[in-house]
């Protein structure tokens, strides 16, 4: 998966060549890329499994064209020591051991390096998914009891 910088610097790329339209797809992540006008802006139209901050004067849009609200631009996209956490399966996410028991990390938590996370159960079948490094949770991208894809972000960990 691209990181953001890489995708920042694709658009920046774009928007600066003559070029009318970038399609970039690997690994069931796809971004497309389209100017409008001369004088507009680059567009970009994602079909990613996680989402992903871009900056403005970039305007996002439904595939089916119609725009929608700016998106938000996060402050730690620009840190370049963010890793993602993905999801070595299909399945379902869950953010703790059991429904009465607390989240095994929240925004903020510290983690090392084979700390648990979150669960993904796939088929009954319990996974407990582990940070690959030391660092800060940013961001949990998903939501407890969701469906998750096989490489979908789960949460953004700022490393040390």
């Amino acid at each position: 998966m691209l990181k953001v910088q890489e995708i920042r610097e694709i658009i920046k790329l774009v928007d600066q060549s003559s070029i009318t339209e970038f399609v970039y797809e690997q690994e069931g992540t796809k971004i497309k890329m389209k100017k409008t006008g001369a004088d507009q802006p680059v567009q970009i139209i994602k079909e990613v499994p996680a989402a992903i901050a871009v900056q403005a004067p970039v305007k996002e849009v439904t595939p089916a064209g119609q725009p929608q609200a700016e998106p938000e631009v996060k402050q730690e996209a620009a840190n370049t020591n963010l890793h993602t956490i993905t999801s070595p399966m299909v399945g379902t996410f869950y953010a703790s051991p059991s429904p009465e028991e607390d989240n095994y990390v929240s925004r903020g938590s510290k983690v090392k390096k084979d700390s648990i996370v979150c669960i993904v159960e796939a088929m009954k079948l319990f996974n407990e998914i582990e940070a690959e490094e030391n660092g800060e949770i940013v961001d949990i991208l998903v939501k407890d009891g969701q469906l998750v894809e096989y490489g979908q972000a789960l949460f953004t960990v700022k490393a040390e």
